[in-house]
């Protein structure tokens, strides 16, 4: 399979999942043979994603399942950022969390000790802020009242939407704004356009040009300016056509309809 002479250019590739590499539970056309296109050409290839509802290791078996071949250490998310600063930050400490299951683990993982539903949530320590689809007014008030009482405010992203197969849904930043707006206080966000997913996918890729590919002109192609790096976006996700040639301070260096014609020529 040939690439792209737009492809040809760069030793190192990162993708988004959600609305580039898949939509929901189902791969987007040709995204499984323009990966295997990449790995035959010998291009590094990382999956770096915002969304904190899957483990990596469940982000790796989804990828698989949908015709991927991906490891472990390829694929870096925001649930894994967030659980490197709580670590560093705030071990031992307590913590309300608004997210996943896998989420939860994130931050239990970084030895936090959750108090949801307990006399000691509003005096957490801690508010970790993620999308997630049963969020609901329990949360938001123990969170409120966390932050009202100073607990440090740390969210995954600012994504106001995610693709689905039936078309956008709220995102973790519909959430995020929901707690920032009740407290009057401002969440620290770890992912995308914040450069530090893609700083960390580089590292472990190793020297070379990278491309970025998303969908998402904010998140995406911003987190791709911030590391330094060129970011190109696909139209099978939350951007479309008119926005992402209107983009500048970033533009993308290429746009395209979906992956498959942006890297298979």
């Amino acid at each position: 399979m040939a690439l792209t002479s737009l492809i040809g250019r760069y030793d190192h590739i990162l993708l988004d999942l959600d609305g580039c590499v898949w939509v929901g539970e189902q791969a987007t056309a040709g995204a499984v043979d323009a990966i295997a296109g990449l790995r035959a050409a010998g291009k590094g290839v990382a999956f770096v994603t915002n969304d904190t509802q899957l483990a990596t290791e469940e982000y790796v078996q989804k990828l698989w399942r949908l015709g991927v071949q991906a490891s472990l250490e390829e694929v870096v998310t925001a649930g894994g950022a967030l659980q490197f600063v709580l670590a560093e930050r705030f071990q031992g400490r307590s913590a309300v969390v608004i997210g996943s299951p896998a989420l939860r683990r994130n931050v239990e993982a970084a030895g936090l000790r959750i108090v949801n539903n307990t006399t000691f949530a509003s005096r957490a320590d801690v508010v970790v802020v993620a999308y997630h689809p049963k969020f609901n007014y329990d949360e938001l008030r123990e969170a409120t009242q966390a932050a009202l009482r100073g607990a440090f405010l740390v969210g995954s992203n600012r994504d106001a939407t995610i693709p689905a197969a039936d078309g956008l849904w709220p995102g973790s930043g519909a959430v995020i704004a929901a707690v920032e707006t009740a407290s009057a206080r401002t969440v620290q966000t770890v992912g995308k356009p914040e450069p530090t997913l893609v700083q960390t996918a580089l590292d472990r890729l190793g020297p070379g040009r990278a491309l970025m590919i998303g969908d998402r002109l904010d998140a995406d192609l911003g987190a791709a300016h911030a590391a330094g790096i060129d970011g190109a976006i696909v139209l099978t996700g939350a951007s479309d056509r008119a926005a992402a040639e209107a983009a500048r301070e970033p533009s993308p260096v290429a746009i395209a309809e979906r992956l498959e014609t942006m890297v298979l020529g």
